[in-house]
């Protein structure tokens, strides 16, 4: 079982090897883990380092416990082509070495919306600032076209895809886990700064739950592998006008070592078909 996890920043990247780390692990346990091509010791909140064999790119690990799970951490930049080729050359690699991945897991912080009720007497929805959102759609809400009738998904162009669908029962187990709500994560390239870009996302999108800006570049990487994707968003500020003195990121990433801590427990309980499909 070994699920690689991708974020942005190394601030995200050690919030989920502290979490995912084994319980019962010290502060020296799996120092010496690696993956044959060299280990160095590392800041106890980073995890050992695992050294890549392709330059630039560095794999945390958290400490591991006794149960067949290996996780690597990989922050591979802010964007989705920055996610996209990290991801893509961390997979390949396993797959040359001859240890592939199972499962890629986009993990990091990120907006959450507030979604008014719909017609039909459908619910409004927010994912509160501190929460954690586990994907059950990952969607690339701006690849497309600008034209006078408003934007046009590149799906409606007659070419590509924006969205990736995780694996139903995993989106099930981690969230239960994890006391997190489920929807949609939405990658956008540029945040969203204003009341009507947001109301205007929610009315394209009304499952949408967050909003990040990497998880769709690690799902097509991952599908181009044929490797099943997760995304993972702890909510650090409500998506709409920016205001950074409202912004939470650090009780952020303490709900995203959380949600880590939560993922490590539900693939050790889950059976592998869960989520190798």
């Amino acid at each position: 079982m070994r699920v690689l996890v991708v974020t942005a920043v190394a601030a995200e990247r050690d919030a989920v090897v502290r979490g995912a780390a084994a319980p019962d692990s010290g502060p020296d346990a799996g120092a010496d883990a690696g993956s044959g091509t060299g280990t160095r010791p590392a800041e106890a909140a980073s995890g050992p380092v695992v050294e890549f064999a392709v330059p630039g790119y560095v794999l945390h690990r958290p400490a591991p416990g006794p149960e067949p799970l290996v996780i690597d951490v990989l922050a591979a930049g802010v964007g989705p082509a920055a996610a996209a080729a990290g991801t893509a050359t961390a997979l390949a690699a396993a797959a040359l070495s001859g240890s592939p991945y199972g499962l890629v897991v986009s993990a990091g912080i990120g907006g959450g919306f507030a979604v008014p009720a719909g017609d039909a007497g459908r619910p409004g929805r927010s994912a509160a600032v501190g929460s954690v959102v586990v994907s059950d759609a990952i969607v690339a809400a701006d690849l497309g076209a600008e034209t006078p009738a408003g934007f046009v998904p590149v799906t409606d162009l007659g070419f590509g895809t924006v969205e990736h669908r995780p694996p139903e029962a995993l989106v099930r187990a981690v969230a239960e886990a994890a006391g997190a709500q489920r929807g949609e994560v939405l990658t956008v390239s540029t945040v969203t700064g204003t009341a009507e870009r947001a109301a205007a996302l929610v009315a394209a999108r009304p499952g949408a739950l967050a909003e990040a800006m990497e998880g769709f570049g690690v799902a097509e990487a991952a599908a181009v592998h044929g490797v099943p994707v997760l995304e993972i968003r702890a909510v650090s500020n409500p998506v709409g006008p920016r205001d950074r003195a409202a912004w939470r990121i650090g009780d952020a990433l303490e709900a995203l070592a959380g949600a880590s801590a939560a993922l490590r427990e539900a693939l050790l309980a889950a059976p592998s078909e869960t989520w190798s499909s």
